[in-house]
Parts: structure tokens; C-alpha cells; sequence
């Protein structure tokens, strides 16, 4: 049977109980059409890049399936019918990773980042003082209006 990768994105505004609800109702449907669900991760409430559907945030899920074309076909089709899914995303893959995605090892490493030593804080800075005139700079020369390409000035 393929192996895929799924990957979808549910609203803001449900709670994690019903994230997880929503990941077992998926399973379910790939299992009742005879496939396997080789592991799942939750990733978290995480914000988006762009407002999509009116949220700013998502919850994250992957699913690694195994299944046939047909199960993984329904399950998409159940997807876009639930309001609560805003997107979803299916790979199919020679093999599955063992070791957790890359967004589960990104959560974890961050506390094994080394100290970034003696800063000091912003508020520490010292005075640049002030700038003074800046002479060295020359006027801008004639201003043009954008509606008819004419300087502002009258001679151009």
C-alpha cells in the first residue's frame, strides 16, 4: 500500500479535545477503508502567515498513513465538508521517518541553544548624541506631481 503524509490545520477557536476528536474521526475513516495510521503528532496552536478564513492561527496536525488511494480520497473529501478544517495537505512518500518531524525537534532543541553570553540590554546603549546638521548633503533638487509628471516647482 502508498505511504502519505497528511498534514491539515483546523480553526483557532476549537479546543484541543476537539482537535483530538477531530484527528480520531480521520483515522477512523482511513481505517474503515483499510488502511493504517503509522503515527500522529500534534503540533500545536501555532499563527499563520496570512489571515485564512478569517483566523490568525491554526492547530496543527500530521498523520503518517498507510493506506490505499481510495481511503486517503474520502478522508480529504470528509475534510472539506468540515467546517472546522481550514487546510490539509497529502504527500505520498517512499518511506515514513522514524524520528519525530521537523517541527517537533524544533520545539524541543530550542532549550539546548547556548547563552548568548554578556549582552547588554537595549536600554543600555550608550547616547548617540545628536546628529548635528549633516551638511554634507545636497538639496534634493525639483519635487514632481504624480498626476501630470510636472515639477512642483514650476521649472520642469
Amino acid at each position: 500500500m502508498p505511504l502519505y503524509e497528511h498534514v491539515f490545520m483546523a480553526r483557532q477557536d476549537i479546543s484541543n479535545a476537539q482537535m483530538d476528536t477531530l484527528t480520531e474521526q480521520f483515522k477512523s475513516i482511513i481505517t474503515d477503508n483499510g488502511g493504517k495510521i503509522g503515527r500522529t503528532e500534534y503540533w500545536g496552536l501555532k499563527p499563520l502567515t496570512y489571515r485564512i478564513r478569517k483566523n490568525r492561527k491554526a492547530h496543527y496536525a500530521l498523520m503518517n498513513i498507510e493506506a490505499p488511494a481510495a481511503a486517503v480520497a474520502e478522508m480529504e473529501r470528509q475534510m472539506g465538508l468540515n467546517e472546522d478544517v481550514i487546510r490539509f495537505m497529502t504527500i505520498r512518500v517512499e518511506e515514513h521517518e522514524e524520528e519525530p518531524s521537523v517541527q517537533m525537534r524544533a520545539s524541543r532543541d530550542r532549550g539546548d541553544r547556548p547563552d548568548r553570553g554578556d549582552r547588554p540590554d537595549r536600554g543600555d546603549r550608550p547616547d548617540r548624541g545628536d546628529r548635528g546638521d549633516r551638511g554634507d548633503r545636497g538639496p534634493r533638487g525639483p519635487r514632481f506631481s504624480r498626476d501630470d509628471n510636472t515639477s512642483d516647482e514650476g521649472d520642469a
